[in-house]
């Protein structure tokens, strides 16, 4: 190297060391790629019952993630019960990221959700010892349901390779009678019986730092109610009034995006900013990830590639929030030659796998 060449590099290495030594960092290479955020959304199910045969098909479809019950709790040895069911699945190579408690599942209507003494504040108890259950084996959520009305439907629509649509036509049903055990239940005193369950469970979510997830009302209704309930959280303001009651990061949603449309007039446009709001303040713990055809009053579930909303375009709104857990399908059409919906499910596993396979390309 000729000495000019040779004075000229060694000028420059011992600049560019100066400036490490100060704190400066080094000239930086404008041809690198900025590092691009993961995608920590995984698909997940919550359909099945934690047994070795379901476990294996679940696993096989490509699916790491669960939401289940298992198949025998004790209320004296929960915590041992949900420790055997976690190192189960485990085993078989998913992790269990919720339990689902039949109490607020329904059917029966919890008293919970009745407003009913002092029957409400037992049920409340074992939800407070659920929710310790849950830290104790090191199950970080768990989900739920605050309806009284169950199996909201008008009926079927025929749909592609003999398969059935649930469907809601309010007009067909909107004089249908109150239900005995229910009654009415005006606006006023839901909120009671919500608020009078949140301010006394999520203190002890906070306490044990055990998310607790609610899934919307299904489907949303008119203001005037149906069978004689204003279903509150069939509507993204009660949604969002709901998220503000007893503020803390373990409360929040079990966003059903099918449920959700289902409550707007034009869902494909609205949709998306509706999962902004609750996603930019981290109060989506779970996504079912599923499509309609219709809008609000008027709707069916349909088969996830066939709806009016675009599924990936959901997807790439719940990566830029930074959504971190499950993706799920639910509703799936039937079929008479799929009686347990396997093939229904391992059809929306794959669907959701592709949607997070696509997101990779586009991010």
């Amino acid at each position: 190297m000729k000495r000019r060449n040779f004075l000229s590099v060694s000028s420059a290495i011992a600049g560019a060391a100066a400036l490490q030594s100060c704190g400066a960092p080094p000239p930086s290479d404008s041809s690198a790629k900025p590092q691009k955020k993961p995608i920590r959304m995984h698909v997940g199910t919550q359909h099945w019952q934690p047994t070795p045969e379901n476990l294996q098909y679940i696993k096989r479809h490509g699916v790491d993630h669960i939401a289940c019950w298992p198949l025998e709790v004790n209320d004296a040895t929960m915590a041992d019960d949900f420790s055997r069911a976690r190192e189960m699945v485990e085993k078989a190579g998913l992790h269990l990221d919720a339990v689902a408690p039949p109490l607020l599942a329904g059917p029966p209507v919890a008293a919970i959700l009745l407003g009913k003494d002092p029957d409400r504040d037992r049920e409340i108890e074992y939800i407070q010892n659920l929710i310790q259950a849950c830290a104790k084996s090191g199950i970080p959520a768990f989900k739920y349901n605050m309806r009284v009305l169950f199996g909201v439907r008008s009926g079927l629509t025929p749909g592609r390779g003999g398969s059935t649509y649930s469907t809601w036509k309010f007009e067909q049903v909107k004089n249908d009678p109150p239900e005995p055990e229910v009654g009415e239940v005006k606006a006023a005193a839901f909120w009671e019986r919500i608020t009078y369950y949140l301010d006394r469970v999520i203190p002890v979510c906070n306490e044990y730092k055990v998310r607790a997830m609610c899934h919307p009302h299904d489907p949303g209704v008119p203001p005037s109610g149906y069978k004689g309930v204003d279903r509150v959280l069939g509507a993204v303001d009660g949604l969002k009034e709901f998220v503000s009651i007893q503020e803390s990061p373990y409360h929040g949603l079990n966003l059903c995006l099918g449920t959700t449309a289902e409550m707007l007039r034009d869902p494909a446009r609205e949709l998306p900013d509706v999962i902004r709001y609750f996603g930019e303040r981290q109060k989506i713990f779970n996504i079912h990830f599923r499509n309609i055809r219709g809008k609000r009053d008027d709707f069916m579930e349909v088969w996830q590639d066939e709806g009016d909303m675009n599924m990936v375009e959901l997807a790439q709104v719940l990566y830029e929030v930074d959504y971190p857990y499950m993706l799920m399908p639910d509703h799936m059409p039937r079929h008479d030659d799929d009686h347990e919906y396997r093939q229904g499910f391992a059809w929306g596993y794959g669907y959701i796998k592709g949607v997070l396979q696509a997101l990779e390309t586009l991010t």
